[in-house]
């Protein structure tokens, strides 16, 4: 359910704004948003699950909130970043 250490280097490699970059509102989004597809599809085949969709609704919660913020601070860099992650609003 959780994502690889590669998979997380790979995502922080792409969305990174500068070298060494891992606390950026882009590289958080974009591996809650990986984290979330995974929960995602596990839930796929455990409908009865409870205790991880809590925390898929967390983690969903806090993708909003991170947006949010991007958004309240440049609106270009969030409409390039909803548009890099094929997420809706």
């Amino acid at each position: 359910m959780s994502i690889t250490p590669e998979r997380k280097a790979e995502l922080v490699k792409e969305y990174a704004t500068k070298e060494g970059d891992t606390g950026s509102p882009e590289v958080q989004v974009a591996v809650l948003t990986e984290r979330i597809k995974n929960l995602t599809e596990h839930f796929k085949g455990h409908k009865k699950d409870n205790h991880s969709r809590r925390g898929l609704l967390k983690m969903v919660s806090q993708r909003r909130r991170l947006l949010d913020y991007t958004r309240a601070k440049d609106e270009e860099r969030y409409k390039s970043l909803i548009t890099r992650l094929g997420i809706r609003r």
